[in-house]
């Protein structure tokens, strides 16, 4: 085989080049596809969220989860169109890598990289702040306890595709029935008058007691209305590894879907109307705090306390695997260096999961500033639907002939929509977190100099991706 560049030049390549990049095909039906949709997100239902009441207050908030929601929805259906056309690990950057070509391609890979690497650090610091103040074993939080999480979970990985997915949704259902209990105790205790119980800023525009911080506040909130689903889009970067994944991952993505909108409204209700949304507005354990209306610990919000680890504990485990896979994709293909994509005799990804985990490992203790990377993470992501939407319009737009077994209801308009929301709360990460959005950017513009420069000249012809970009460029061709 070849490696091919961009001005149509060749270098040898050794033949087995891509058996030694394969992953364990057939590994995932629709089942653990949906429980990793789940996981992925199942973290920001415990924490996260409720940081947006203090941003635009209940109805802000819940005006800006609606929204989110929406967004969210739009691109979850787009998705599954394009990754029933691209079954690869690719994932997003295969769809814009066909769609968009090279630069959107990896526009696209980079900043689900950015979402994916920084997020599980992020993490990896909250399970911590739970370790501590659940007292497990006398620990505190810090540096071993992120090692261990990083350390125990890869080696899961390591072991194989089929485990590591099975032990997620083990501990993801564990997850959702501790929320679904959660729900059921905080409704009991529900009164309508706290959730407009924060005190209204008069000089803010449109300011009332649902919107005390004004029409502003809306906006502000949009990151983290995103909490209640940020990562779903994840679960095509399962797609080499899935049975029948034109049929289970559009099945996958609806399912995952339904259960977080489901989810979300429940958390959402249940915790601020319980306690009030003034009360758990800055709360680190807004459940456990909902649940503690004197202050002292019950049998429940012990139970949802260890349960919230648990979740954590779920979405980390999960973000590693998507992390490991968009890197595995852009490495085998030549947008990263090569080596990265090797796999080993369980065919998993080592350097692609070892290299990304050392790297959160380092910023979790050297920073210890989770909120700060889970708003960059938020960065990248957001830039990353916006080209994932757009891959989807310019595909349909493109090659409208293009065999498409799964049809994603509403067409571009849905897909329209996606893109108006992502881009309007990728300007929204500028209203919560100016330093984070400029570090994402910083980080961004080093990825694209490394492209402009090098990798683009060294992509690999016979990568899936570029396979698939070679012959919709050939038939093209014939058609003119």
């Amino acid at each position: 085989m070849t490696l091919e560049d961009t001005t149509g030049s060749t270098t040898q390549a050794k033949d087995d080049y891509l058996e030694r990049r394969t992953l364990r095909r057939g590994s995932a039906g629709w089942l653990l596809l949906t429980g990793l949709g789940v996981a992925y997100v199942v973290s920001g239902d415990f924490s996260g969220w409720n940081i947006g009441l203090s941003k635009g207050g209940f109805g802000g908030l819940a005006v800006a989860t609606v929204l989110m929601g929406a967004m969210y929805a739009c691109l979850v259906f787009s998705l599954a169109e394009l990754s029933a056309i691209l079954p690869t690990a690719g994932g997003g950057y295969g769809f814009a890598r066909r769609a968009l070509g090279t630069w959107g391609g990896f526009l696209t890979g980079t900043a689900i990289l950015i979402e994916y690497v920084l997020a599980p650090a992020a993490i990896s610091i909250f399970i911590g702040d739970y370790v501590e103040s659940l007292g497990l074993f006398g620990l505190e939080s810090g540096w071993p306890v992120y090692l261990v999480c990083f350390a125990l979970f890869i080696g899961i990985h390591l072991w194989g595709v089929g485990e590591a997915l099975r032990f997620s949704l083990i501990v993801t259902a564990i997850a959702v029935a501790a929320l679904l209990v959660f729900a059921l105790g905080a409704l009991s205790d529900f009164h309508v008058s706290g959730l407009n119980d924060i005190p209204v800023d008069k000089t803010a525009t449109g300011s009332n007691s649902w919107l005390p911080f004004g029409l502003l506040g809306i906006w502000a909130a949009f990151p983290f209305g995103m909490w209640f689903f940020l990562g779903v889009e994840g679960v095509p970067l399962a797609a080499e590894e899935a049975k029948d994944p034109v049929r289970s991952m559009p099945r996958a993505l609806s399912l995952s879907m339904g259960i977080l909108v489901l989810l979300a409204v429940v958390t959402f209700f249940a915790a601020t109307g319980a306690r009030g949304a003034a009360a758990v507005q800055e709360a680190g354990n807004p459940l456990v705090v909902a649940l503690q209306g004197d202050g002292e610990p019950t049998t429940l919000s012990r139970f949802v306390n260890y349960a919230g680890l648990a979740g954590l504990v779920a979405s980390f485990f999960s973000l590693i695997y998507a992390g490991s896979r968009q890197l595995f994709a852009l490495s085998r293909a030549g947008y990263l260096p090569r080596f990265l994509s090797l796999t080993s005799r369980r065919k998993s990804p080592y350097l692609g999961l070892l290299i990304p985990g050392a790297i959160g490992f380092a910023l979790a203790a050297g920073t210890g500033n989770g909120a700060r990377m889970l708003n960059i993470a938020v960065f990248g992501a957001t830039i990353s639907y916006a080209l994932m939407a757009l891959s989807h319009i310019v595909l349909r737009r493109r090659e409208p002939g293009l065999a498409r077994p799964y049809r994603t209801p509403g067409g571009v308009l849905t897909s329209s929509v996606a893109l108006v929301l992502a881009l309007s709360a990728l300007v929204a990460t500028f209203l919560v977190d100016k330093d984070a959005a400029f570090i994402a950017l910083a980080v961004y513009v080093i990825a694209l100099a490394y492209f402009a420069f090098y990798s683009r000249h060294h992509l690999v012809a016979k990568a899936p991706e570029e396979e698939f970009a070679a012959l919709a460029a050939a038939e093209a061709e014939l058609e003119r």
